[in-house]
């Protein structure tokens, strides 16, 4: 009843009481407030986490959403001002799905890095839908707690210095195996490189701290030298995880 008597996209109403979260924010900077690249980010964040979408920003938000997407905080569709992937959701249909156990509410995740952001943000008790290796055999990485409880290692093909020449391959790629010994023979049959492969546990420790401020009004993107740490943090060591040095955002 509320989501129908209010819109996101009315600048005229002034009450944001009652209202879901995404909504309230869209709202409030609707109002004449300046909208800044945070302001935009936490919209859709909160977007995705209460609707399972982005919203729709009112025109005079692009020009942030523009320099959002610039940052690398957002991914556009191509020549639109349409929201494909605000890490660590997707709005298209991806190979990974995050339901959470209570209430079976779900999220299209890029990648599993990104589902351990979406169990951060949003389902600390959560079965992660997808395939080993994006193959055939299906696979169900149950979380409770926040704690995973799987086996699975998952391979990082390609170095993250190249995570932004195309993103959404980036995250695609990055997925799950029952063992080690099984990525050198899917590399092979893929084409693709052989990068990096991390226990499942690590990935979720990595994912807490990439993605544990990802609601905050405050949020700006991590810069290649904060995203460098991160890495070093969660245990992610060597050429593959070695990033630019540079205040430019990862």
């Amino acid at each position: 009843l509320i989501r129908e008597r209010w819109s996101w996209r009315d600048p005229a109403r002034t009450c944001s009481i009652g209202l879901p979260r995404a909504a309230r924010a869209v709202v409030r900077y609707s109002r004449g407030m300046p909208w800044d690249t945070a302001a935009v980010h936490c919209a859709i964040i909160e977007g995705f986490i209460e609707h399972g979408r982005p919203p729709r920003l009112p025109a005079d938000a692009h020009p942030a959403l523009l320099q959002l997407a610039a940052d690398h905080g957002v991914v556009l569709h191509p020549g639109t001002t349409d929201v494909w992937v605000a890490h660590p959701f997707s709005a298209s249909p991806t190979g990974v799905w995050v339901e959470r156990r209570d209430d079976r509410r779900g999220w299209w995740a890029p990648c599993i890095w990104c589902a351990m952001g979406i169990v951060t943000l949003a389902a600390s008790d959560a079965a992660i839908h997808t395939r080993y290796g994006g193959e055939a055999e299906p696979a169900v990485i149950e979380v409770t707690g926040g704690a995973v409880r799987s086996d699975a290692c998952i391979h990082f093909p390609i170095p993250a210095r190249d995570a932004w020449s195309n993103v959404v391959h980036w995250c695609a790629s990055v997925l799950p195996f029952r063992s080690p010994a099984d990525v050198p023979g899917w590399c092979a049959r893929h084409a693709l490189p052989h990068g990096d492969i991390v226990p499942i546990a690590r990935v979720l420790e990595l994912g807490r701290t990439w993605y544990g401020n990802h609601r905050s009004p405050t949020w700006r993107k991590w810069t290649t030298a904060e995203a460098a740490q991160i890495f070093a943090g969660a245990g992610f060591s060597g050429p593959h995880w070695q990033l630019p040095v540079g205040d430019e955002r990862f």
